[in-house]
């Protein structure tokens, strides 16, 4: 079969052949329909070391049809239509009972990754799943349209949750990044709570797109942008801030948008941080940086998308294609999130 690999440390992830896999006992073979392009790979393959064997098969969002069932495997038959769970961990550990597989204790120790991100990902013609507790039916939804919310829409709603209780009438939401996970954000945000929503980009067409999903008000991210959120918020600043770009600049834009009592989340993974101490940030700021979600979290952004409360904007390429959308992503001109076709 056809698969995107990251085979050399600091090269450019290409299209191989390789065996097509077979499910052992206890595993799941999907015939993969989409799969989605993330930072996050951009962000490993700048790694100077990576902490898993090369070479790899990218792609941690992945939605497709059961194609076969390893030996004991129940609860799905050939054919089903499904999306993959992404952060695996041992299953049996108190977060992974609690369906908190992304905060799994032992999955360091026991060399759990990620498909994607140490384990075979789904930028593939198929994939092995290692669990039949990774799969979530889509139930009639689109797997183009839907493999995003398997981290671009799990990981904002996992971090926009944690806030929904200050997040009342009269409260300010502002999401730095309007790209892939921001634009979801921004969706969530609207659908979940009465916040209004203040919007910041580098990027005039994502700033449109953050209008056009349901920001009040959108803002340049400069080094003005920090006071102009004050300024839209009478001086008192903004009850919730999501950075889902996470660098230097973006990180200080955030704890100087943030009002007192405030939540600061830094989702992204651009290196930046925060300084937290007296006279740093406003009082009783609480500064989070989350990871992905549950699984029943995810389960809730699927009904979510049944709902119509939230669509993620796509642009698609064959499997041949995949290396240019990495392209495109890392020159910062994907609108959206990029989604691989890998069987048309």
């Amino acid at each position: 079969m056809k698969a995107l690999q990251y085979r050399t440390l600091g090269a450019a992830p290409e299209v191989v052949t390789v065996a097509d896999p077979e499910p052992a006992p206890g595993q799941v073979l999907l015939r993969v329909t989409a799969a989605g392009v993330c930072h996050s790979d951009i962000a490993v393959m700048s790694w100077p070391q990576v902490p898993f064997e090369l070479p790899l098969t990218l792609g941690h969002e992945g939605a497709g049809t059961v194609a076969a069932l390893g030996a004991g495997v129940t609860g799905f038959q050939v054919g089903d239509a499904v999306v993959v769970y992404g952060p695996w961990g041992c299953g049996t550990c108190p977060p992974c009972a609690a369906g908190k597989e992304n905060y799994c204790v032992r999955a360091a120790e026991l060399g759990i990754r990620p498909p994607g991100l140490g384990a075979p990902g789904a930028i593939a013609e198929y994939m092995i799943v290692d669990d039949p507790r990774h799969l979530v039916p889509l139930d009639g939804l689109d797997p183009v349209r839907t493999v995003p919310l398997t981290d671009a829409g799990l990981t904002p709603y996992h971090a926009i949750k944690r806030s929904l209780p200050k997040l009342i009438p009269g409260a300010t939401a502002v999401v730095i990044g309007a790209g892939g996970l921001g634009h979801v954000g921004i969706q969530l945000l609207r659908a979940l709570s009465p916040a209004r929503v203040i919007a910041l980009d580098v990027s005039e067409e994502k700033l449109a797109l953050a209008r056009s999903v349901g920001a009040h008000e959108t803002v340049v991210s400069d080094e003005r942008a920090g006071a102009r959120v004050r300024e839209l918020t009478g001086g008192r600043g903004a009850t919730a801030v999501f950075d889902f770009v996470g660098a230097p600049p973006t990180t200080a834009t955030a704890g100087a948008c943030v009002a007192m009592e405030g939540d600061v989340t830094i989702v992204g993974l651009g290196g930046g941080t925060l300084p937290v101490g007296f006279g740093a940030l406003p009082y009783e700021v609480n500064v989070m940086a989350p990871y992905w979600g549950s699984r029943g979290e995810l389960m809730e952004v699927l009904d979510l998308a049944r709902a119509g409360s939230v669509d993620v904007y796509v642009e698609t390429y064959s499997l041949d294609e995949a290396p240019l959308a990495y392209e495109r992503l890392h020159a910062g001109k994907i609108n959206g999130r990029a989604v691989i076709l890998p069987n048309g």
